[in-house]
This record gives structure tokens, sequence and C-alpha cells, in this order.
């Protein structure tokens, strides 16, 4: 069964810049998730792609087959149009790199506004 693991949301960061690297991110995201605004926009983010994203996994596994299914984390800011701007993933394997393809289309809920930051980074841990 395809799990994805954890889902981080920072608030109150700065968008990413051509310095930050994916580990800064990474850590910013798990340091801030438990902000006061995290919970109530990581529920709405995860009830509107929970299914589509199990489906892009598996369709990503399927589409690499045979598929390296190593686990594997995706970082993206959510801009407040609900976009997704700078999806990064590490370990970047094919089917890592599907879904980011996939990621970066979709639509997400508008993020809360947070003061000094126009976008709303979200980090995703992977694995199956």
């Amino acid at each position: 069964m395809l799990t994805v693991v954890a889902l981080a949301l920072l608030a109150g960061s700065p968008p990413a810049t051509t310095g930050d690297t994916f580990t800064q991110r990474v850590q910013q995201a798990k340091m801030l998730e438990g902000s006061a605004t995290g919970p109530a926009y990581q529920k709405q983010f995860w009830d509107k792609i929970k299914e589509p994203m199990t489906e892009a996994l598996r369709g990503c596994i399927t589409s690499n087959a045979p598929a390296d299914k190593s686990p594997f984390t995706l970082v993206a800011d959510i801009s407040p149009d609900g976009r997704a701007l700078n999806v990064e993933v590490q370990a970047p394997t094919p089917v890592a790199r599907c879904l980011a393809g996939e990621f970066s289309v979709w639509t997400f809920p508008a993020p809360p506004k947070v003061p000094g930051s126009v976008n709303y980074p979200v980090e995703i841990d992977v694995s199956m």
C-alpha cells in the first residue's frame, strides 16, 4: 500500500530564494509546522489532495516500472492563489520526479496569509 507519511506545513517564512537549499527549506518547514495556522491548513490541504496524491504516486510507479520505491521528500511553495512553485524532490528518483511533475500542476486551497510572507511552503515525506 502506498503511504504518504507526513506533511509539514511552514507558515511565516519568506518564499524560497535561489540561495535556499533543499535541506534549509525542509528544516524551516519542520521547525514551523506547529505554527498557529499550520494544522488548519494542513487539514484543508490533505482533504484536497489525499486521493489525487495516491493516484499520481501509483501512476508514477506504474509508468517507471520497475520502479525505485525509495523514500523521498517533496518541498514546494504554495502561492496565495493556490499554485505550486519551486517544487523540488530529494532523492530525485524517476518516481519522485514524476510525482513532482504532477504536483506542480495541481491547484491547492489558498493558504493563510502570514505577515511578511508571500508563499506558504509545504514539505511532504513519501514512503511506499
